[in-house]
């Protein structure tokens, strides 16, 4: 990967292609004004000129390596320690419900920064406060376990 700024504006290319096209589907009017298909319409057209745009200017400029983007040391335990524990988030929510896999997940992130029991404290309180949100106000269930959180 010699020219990632390259990569990275097709793939941008691509995904606007894709949303241009599935928002072709909805009506870009309705009867009291704009429709649900004008906003990403504009935007993946904007996302394709600007894809393009990208793709052309580094074509002329320095290839920049993907070594040179990438974090080393600590910012890449950080990096993978992240994406690990959002990846354990996505697996266990289903089976262990929201509390609990929220819990998890932001404790392991919390512990590298904080003493354990502020880790601990600090996922309890969040992950209480995002379900009491979600569930009283704005009425939007989230996964449960078989005890009801």
């Amino acid at each position: 990967m010699k020219n990632i700024g390259l990569y990275v504006s097709l793939l941008f290319l691509i995904i606007g292609g894709i949303v241009l096209m599935q928002s072709l589907s909805l009506n870009y009017y309705s009867e009291f004004g704009p429709g649900p298909g004008l906003l990403p319409i504009w935007i993946s057209g904007l996302m394709i000129v600007l894809s393009i745009i990208n793709i052309f200017s580094s074509l002329k400029k320095d290839a920049i390596k993907l070594a040179d983007v990438m974090p080393k040391g600590e910012g890449l335990k950080n990096v993978l320690l992240t994406v690990g524990t959002l990846l354990l988030f996505i697996i266990t929510v289903p089976y262990i419900g929201f509390c609990i896999a929220s819990f998890l997940m932001l404790f392991l992130l919390f512990l590298r920064g904080y003493k354990w029991y502020i880790g601990v404290g600090l996922s309890a309180g969040i992950t209480l406060l995002v379900f009491w949100v979600f569930g009283s106000i704005l009425n939007v269930p989230l996964p449960v376990n078989s005890f009801g959180w």
